[in-house]
């Protein structure tokens, strides 16, 4: 490869990294700034995850031309996939735990459908509080 293209694969991985810290950043700030749960249960997801993706898409751009054999790009899709995959799972595991002990504040709450739900499924197991949910 040519240099002037190695030297602009290493600015965009550079700008790819500050941007993934940054974003990973605001995502710290706001878990301790926000009120509720649910907001934070969201910073704590969302630029969370970008901000890997952007830090891992820029350590993969800067190994591109660097041929090593002890770290590959293989590692960071891996990586990558992981976390798309398990961090909405344990958003969803918060969000349902937050919910059952009276952590979430309904009034933010635009629509609550897992209330109906819950309810639905007390009725037919006759109140005894099913706990297999």
């Amino acid at each position: 490869m040519s240099e002037q293209f190695v030297t602009v694969l290493d600015w965009v991985a550079v700008l790819c990294i500050l941007a993934g810290a940054a974003l990973s950043l605001v995502a710290g700030v706001g878990l301790v700034r926000f009120p509720d749960l649910l907001s934070r249960m969201h910073t704590a997801a969302k630029p969370q995850v970008l901000g890997l993706l952007l830090v891992l898409v820029g350590i993969g751009i800067r190994l591109v031309p660097v041929e090593t054999n002890v770290f590959n790009v293989g590692t960071l899709i891996l990586v990558a996939l992981f976390q798309v995959v398990t961090i909405p799972v344990a958003g969803h595991i918060t969000a349902r735990v937050g919910y059952r002990t009276g952590r979430i504040d309904e009034s933010l709450m635009a629509r609550d459908e897992l209330a109906a739900r819950l309810a639905s499924d007390d009725e037919i197991a006759g109140g005894g509080g099913d706990m297999s949910r």
